[in-house]
């Protein structure tokens, strides 16, 4: 049973210690029953209360000098290391804040373009000059016969009676007039493998030909009746009012809509997907790559979705996918898009256009689409451009994809009341295409360093950054963090250096009394040992 101890230990001392080891085995000291009175007596235990949660026991015989000198240097250490593995312990992951989930997820969302080119033919379209000069003659012998018109009534008359009547005023030509013209429709996206997969909306690269078409002449014609009416106040010498000049406008519209087709050829679409590229100059660029269609599905009420590929690099930031679990009514959900109102707003400028927009909100419901597969409705904004954005959850995975609103009977979209599709119906497309959403390595690196950066741990958020800038140079935000790091740093706020600091001191106070204690207990008389009593 003793194995294991010194040849000089006293045999109640060796006692003691193997007690000591089992006391948590036996309700008593398992020795007991082989020993002599004397030996039970000088081990009779008593209960101790060193603190709030531990009970240590002694022999209330022995003299407390000798055991402080057997057992409190062990504890003391103990106690020590424990404070320190303590003080330094991780915390368990928790939910990500607003602003934590933004910065872990923002540099993987990506605009998506579809842009359309085609050549736009029309008949040249020219004024009745005898019509016109006939209408002007008209205005004038209706003022010298005392009816006084100042300019602009004069101007309204004339835009009213070609309103009224354009078949009159204007007539085709057989020259034609060329136009190349270019639309462009803007959505969200995000990636799903370092690779370059990147999942988003069917309907943003699948519009349909008879809106394009739509959209080429109303664009042509815009182009060509701004430039006829300022044409107009070139040669007239006046410079029309804004309701005149919608007037003429709408004068226009009916005459292309009736008097002159536009007719389209060459049509294209080209799909690209754009998004931050830190440079090595530590400035903020953006890229534009074109894309391939992987697989795609069909716009509402079909399943939505589609997964592009781009190509020319391997360690894009990537967005943690979430399984396929739906999520609960009430759980709260962040949603990153680029709206078309802010992305097109003529005061923001174009280099701030690719920072994603967040919104936030909660699982308003979960409902089904009329094939019978699930939605999740939910009360954060949306707009258009905001289509195929990602939808998190308050861990930063993915759980959906934005895709339609609700429509007031006004024609706009209702507040609040918007929809997306669950993650479990993108994990069928990849699935079909044999596509393995994963986090690869500057992602994982990145993730780490954002937690450390929430932690105030700058000095191994930097470690991290800069591990993550090695990989790829070009890591969106990566430098940023770098030059925010060091900065904290550098006014001596990074909490590692503070709890070692702290422990330092604590340690000192810990280990300088009982310093001086075993110092001057060398210099007393040696005790008689135990055993001899």
């Amino acid at each position: 049973m003793f194995n294991g101890f010194s040849q000089n230990t006293s045999f109640a001392r060796k006692v003691f210690l193997a007690n000591k080891v089992f006391q948590y085995a036996w309700p008593k000291p398992f020795c007991q029953g082989g020993m002599s009175v004397t030996h039970i007596q000088n081990l009779k235990t008593i209960v101790q209360q060193v603190n709030y949660f531990r009970v240590l026991f002694r022999p209330a015989k022995m003299k407390l000098k000798m055991y402080k000198r057997s057992f409190g240097w062990g504890k003391t250490i103990l106690a020590c290391l424990y404070f320190f593995f303590g003080f330094f312990q991780k915390t368990s992951a928790q939910d990500y804040s607003a602003a934590q989930n933004y910065a872990l997820n923002r540099p993987g969302v990506v605009m998506v373009q579809t842009v359309f080119s085609a050549d736009v033919f029309v008949n040249k379209m020219i004024m009745d000059q005898r019509v016109f000069n006939q209408l002007l003659d008209s205005i004038q012998r209706a003022d010298t016969a005392g009816a006084i018109f100042s300019p602009e009534q004069k101007l309204d008359i004339v835009f009213k009676e070609m309103s009224n009547h354009p078949a009159r005023f204007f007539k085709k030509t057989f020259d034609y007039i060329r136009q190349v013209q270019q639309i462009t429709s803007s959505g969200t996206g995000f990636i799903i493998s370092g690779d370059g997969y990147v999942a988003t909306n069917c309907h943003l690269i699948n519009s349909d030909n008879s809106f394009i078409r739509r959209k080429f002449i109303l664009t042509a014609f815009g182009q060509m009746t701004e430039a006829t009416i300022s044409a107009f106040e070139q040669s007239w010498a006046v410079s029309f009012s804004e309701q005149q000049r919608n007037t003429l406008y709408n004068t226009f519209a009916s005459v292309y809509s009736k008097l002159v087709p536009m007719t389209l050829s060459d049509l294209k679409k080209t799909i690209y997907v754009v998004y931050r590229n830190d440079s090595t100059n530590n400035s903020e660029t953006t890229l534009r790559r074109e894309a391939n269609i992987i697989i795609k599905g069909a716009p509402m009420p079909g399943k939505d979705i589609a997964i592009l590929k781009i190509e020319g690099d391997s360690s894009l930031p990537v967005l943690k996918i979430a399984d396929e679990k739906l999520p609960e009514v009430g759980e709260p959900l962040f949603v990153f898009g680029y709206p078309g109102p802010v992305t097109n707003n003529d005061f923001v400028s174009t280099e701030s256009a690719i920072e994603p927009t967040l919104t936030s909100g909660i699982v308003s419901a979960i409902k089904k689409s009329v094939n019978g597969w699930p939605l999740i409705q939910m009360d954060a904004n949306i707009n258009h451009g905001s289509s195929g954005g990602p939808v998190c959850n308050s861990k930063g995975e993915v759980i959906g994809l934005t895709t339609f609103g609700s429509i007031e009977n006004s024609g706009g979209l209702a507040a609040g009341l918007n929809f997306a599709i669950p993650i479990s119906i993108l994990y069928e497309f990849m699935d079909s295409v044999d596509i393995q959403p994963s986090l690869n390595k500057p992602t994982k690196i990145f993730y780490e360093a954002i937690d450390f950066y929430n932690k105030h741990y700058y000095r191994k958020a930097r470690n991290s950054f800069e591990e993550v800038k090695k990989i790829n140079p070009h890591y969106p935000t990566v430098q940023t963090y770098i030059d925010q790091c060091q900065s904290h740093i550098d006014n001596g706020e990074d909490a590692l250096t503070k709890k070692l600091k702290y422990f330092l001191i604590g340690l000192s106070i810990i280990l300088l009394p009982l310093f001086f204690y075993f110092y001057f207990a060398k210099k007393e008389p040696s005790q008689t040992d135990l055993g001899s009593n």
